[in-house]
C-alpha cells in the first residue's frame, strides 16, 4: 500500500507524493501565548509529531515549522486585566504583566509540555512579532491583486475582500453568503460583514509596544495573516501537509487558505485536522469544570502514559477522556514494558554478545501507518507481537523472543513510545519545572535590583547562578536562562 492520508480540503483519502522527492515540508499550528496549554494543544503537538515520524521513517528529510502567535487579542486583554483586575484572570496569570511578558511566560509552559511528552523540536518555530515585514509584503500583495483594501474609516485596519476571491470557502465547502460575520474587528470599515482583517490599526486603549508602523499606519497583524506569512518565508509558495485541530478549520485555516491562494502561492498539498477531546462525551469546558491540562495529566501519569493515552485514538477521531483513561493506557504500557525487560533478560546473555540483528517495523504495522496514519491498527500489531513474544519467552525461545523485542522497539520508536529523551521524563519534566520556578524567582529579583541601580545586587545574582551553572542571557524581552554545556 502506498502511504495515503485524508485532505480536509477534497474530503478524500489520497496518495501522499512529496512536492520534492526526498522531502516534506509540514506546517501545524502551534500555540497562541494567552493561557496555560490545554489538552487540545498537546493533542494535535502529539498527531503531528506522529505524522512528522512515520514521514521519516518512510525515508524523507521532513521540515517541520510550528508557529507560535504571540501577539494577539487575547493575550492583550490578559495583559490588561493583570493591571486592572488581577483576581478575575486566576492562579496562572501575574499582576501587572506586560503583554510580551505573559506571552513569553506561557510559551515556555507549552515547550515544557511538548518536551515531557517526547514531542520532537520543529526545524523552525517562528513568533508572529518577528515577522512583520513579511506580513506587511503579503498585504500588499493582496491589496495590488484587488484582494485586499484598506478600511473605509481611515482606522489603519487592511482587510481581506471575501467577494473578490471566487474559491473562498473551499476548505470547509461553504457559500459566502451562509458564513458568520467575522469578529476580529470593527465592521465599521468593512466593505462586507465577512471580510477579515488582515492588519490591525492601533487601538488608543493598547499599549504602544503592541503595535508596529506600516504603509497603513501603527497597527499589528491579523491572526489569519501570520500563518500565511510564516508558512511561505519556511516553506516556500507550495509545501506538502497544512495541520491542526478540527476547530481551526473555519475561520482560522479557510482565510490562511484564502489569503495565500488569492496572493498567488499554491499553498498546502494537503489538509489534515486532529480531532478534538471530550470529557465522557461532553466537550470540555471551565465553566462546567470538566477540563482536565496536560499538568494534571502528567501528575498522576508518566509521561509516556500520558502520551499513549493522546495518541491511541486515530488522529481524526475524537478522543474521550474519562478518570479510568491514564490507568488504561498504564496498564498498556506496562505490559509492553514487562516483556521488554523479560525479552532483553533472555536475549542478551551476561558477556553482553547480542548476537541477533533488529529489523524493521512489522509488514502490518507500516500498512497501518500507511493507510492515513491508522494508530489503532499498529498499536494492534504492537500488542500481537508483546503476546507472542511473551510466549517465545516463556518457551526459552531466545532467537524468535530476539525477533519480537527488536520488533516492538522499532514500533516504540515511531510511536515516539521508547525511553523520552533526556529533559523528557517524568521525573525530568517535574524537576525542570522546579528549577524554572526558582531560577524565574532569582531573575524578577535580579531585573528589581537592575531597575533600582543596585548593580551590585544584580551582579551578584548573577554571579550565585553562573556558579550554579546556569547562564543568564539579557534581551529585549527580558532575561533568560539555559544550563551551561561542555
Amino acid at each position: 500500500m502506498s502511504l495515503r492520508f485524508y485532505d480536509t480540503r477534497t474530503q478524500q483519502l489520497r496518495d501522499f507524493e512529496p512536492l520534492e522527492p526526498g522531502k516534506a515540508g509540514l506546517y501545524y499550528c502551534g500555540a497562541t501565548t494567552q493561557g496555560m496549554p490545554h489538552v487540545g494543544h498537546v493533542r494535535s503537538a502529539v498527531a503531528f509529531d506522529l505524522v512528522r515520524r512515520w514521514l521519516t521513517h518512510r525515508g524523507l528529510e521532513v521540515t517541520v515549522v510550528r508557529n507560535v502567535t504571540d501577539i494577539d487579542d487575547k493575550i492583550l486583554e490578559k495583559s490588561r486585566l493583570s493591571y486592572e483586575d488581577p483576581a478575575s484572570l486566576g492562579p496562572d496569570y501575574h499582576a501587572d504583566e506586560p503583554w510580551f511578558a505573559l506571552s513569553y511566560r506561557f510559551e515556555q509552559a507549552f515547550h515544557a509540555a511538548y518536551a515531557a511528552l517526547g514531542v520532537l523540536p520543529p526545524t523552525y518555530e517562528p513568533r508572529a512579532t518577528g515577522h512583520i515585514t513579511e506580513m506587511h509584503e503579503l498585504i500588499q500583495r493582496l491589496i495590488d491583486a484587488g484582494h485586499a483594501y484598506p478600511a473605509l474609516d481611515d482606522s489603519g485596519d487592511v482587510y481581506f475582500d471575501v467577494r473578490s476571491y471566487n474559491a473562498y470557502g473551499d476548505l470547509t465547502n461553504q457559500h459566502v453568503d451562509d458564513m458568520m460575520d467575522a469578529a476580529d474587528a470593527d465592521p465599521r470599515g468593512k466593505r462586507d460583514m465577512r471580510d477579515f482583517a488582515l492588519w490591525k490599526g492601533q487601538k488608543a486603549s493598547e499599549p504602544e509596544t503592541a503595535s508596529w508602523p506600516s504603509p497603513w499606519g501603527r497597527g499589528r497583524p491579523g491572526w489569519h495573516l501570520e500563518c500565511s506569512a510564516m508558512a511561505h518565508k519556511y516553506l516556500g509558495a507550495a509545501f506538502d501537509i497544512h495541520g491542526g485541530g478540527l476547530d481551526l478549520r473555519f475561520p482560522h485555516h479557510e482565510n490562511e487558505l484564502a489569503q495565500s491562494t488569492a496572493a498567488g502561492d499554491a499553498f498546502a498539498t494537503f489538509w489534515m485536522h486532529n480531532g478534538l477531546v471530550t470529557y465522557e462525551g461532553e466537550k470540555m469546558s471551565k465553566s462546567i469544570g470538566n477540563t482536565i491540562s496536560p499538568e494534571e495529566m502528567l501528575s498522576v501519569a508518566p509521561a509516556r502514559v500520558v502520551r499513549y493515552f493522546l495518541g491511541q485514538a486515530h488522529y481524526r477521531s475524537q478522543l474521550d477522556y474519562s478518570p479510568s483513561s491514564l490507568a488504561e493506557a498504564g496498564a498498556a504500557v506496562e505490559r509492553i514494558d514487562r516483556f521488554r525487560e523479560r525479552a532483553w533478560a533472555l536475549v542478551v546473555p551476561e558477556d553482553g554478545d547480542f548476537g541477533f540483528v533488529g529489523g524493521g517495523v512489522p509488514e502490518g504495522f507500516g500498512a497501518a501507518m500507511d493507510d492515513d496514519l491508522n494508530v489503532p491498527a499498529a498499536l494492534a500489531v504492537l500488542h500481537e507481537t508483546v503476546r507472542a513474544g511473551n510466549a517465545a519467552v516463556d518457551a526459552g525461545d531466545a532467537e524468535a523472543a530476539a525477533q519480537a523485542v527488536t520488533a516492538v522497539e522499532a514500533m516504540l520508536e515511531v510511536l515516539g513510545l521508547g525511553e523520552l529523551p533526556a529533559g523528557g521524563g517524568e521525573a525530568d519534566a517535574a524537576t525542570q519545572t522546579a528549577l524554572d520556578v526558582l531560577i524565574q524567582a532569582r531573575l524578577e529579583a535580579r531585573s528589581a535590583a537592575r531597575a533600582a541601580k543596585d548593580w551590585a545586587a544584580s551582579d551578584a545574582i548573577r554571579d550565585e547562578l553562573a556558579a550554579a551553572g546556569i547562564e543568564v542571557a539579557d534581551g529585549a524581552q527580558g532575561a533568560s536562562w539555559s544550563l551551561k554545556r561542555d
